[in-house]
């Protein structure tokens, strides 16, 4: 059951999912996620062991439908300055293994590029560990035989 403080059932706010989750995965050693989190030394301030000032930031900062609990600086602690709510996209292009790809000028993830070109997500991810040059893995989009072209060659 939810815990209660003064009177209070936190469990029933919507924000409380990602609370429990955060406090979980960095102290629960039997978590799922502890290995990644609690393990490599990620730690919730102490302000925030206390639920009713995560609730003072969640006022602060308004939890959203579907809303993930994302820290900004993915080795840093759960803290105030160090988290925002984001949506779930948001959050896997702030992933410590997230891959960003400079090509003209522009930094974006792979999934980035994929909206970006038009070219699948898992097409640029193959192409990028196969040792493509990042031009033709960004500009080539069809196949045909073993023939790729590129955009500008289709018009």
């Amino acid at each position: 059951m939810g815990r209660l403080i003064r009177g209070k059932s936190f469990y029933k706010k919507p924000w409380y999912g990602s609370y429990r989750s955060m406090m979980d995965r960095c102290y629960k050693e039997k978590s799922c996620n502890y290995n990644r989190y609690g393990a490599r030394g990620i730690r919730v301030c102490e302000e925030w062991h206390n639920i009713e000032n995560f609730e003072k930031w969640v006022e602060e900062n308004p939890y959203f439908e579907g809303a993930t609990l994302d820290r900004i600086d993915v080795d840093g602690d759960y803290e105030p300055s160090n988290c925002r709510w984001a949506t779930m996209k948001e959050q896997c292009n702030n992933r410590s293994n997230t891959l960003y790809i400079t090509y003209n000028g522009e930094t974006h993830t792979i999934s980035e590029w994929a909206e970006i070109t038009g070219i699948n997500r898992s097409t640029l991810n193959n192409r990028y560990y196969k040792g493509w040059t990042i031009e033709s893995m960004l500009t080539l989009t069809s196949c045909q035989g073993n023939q790729y072209t590129s955009k500008a060659q289709r018009r």
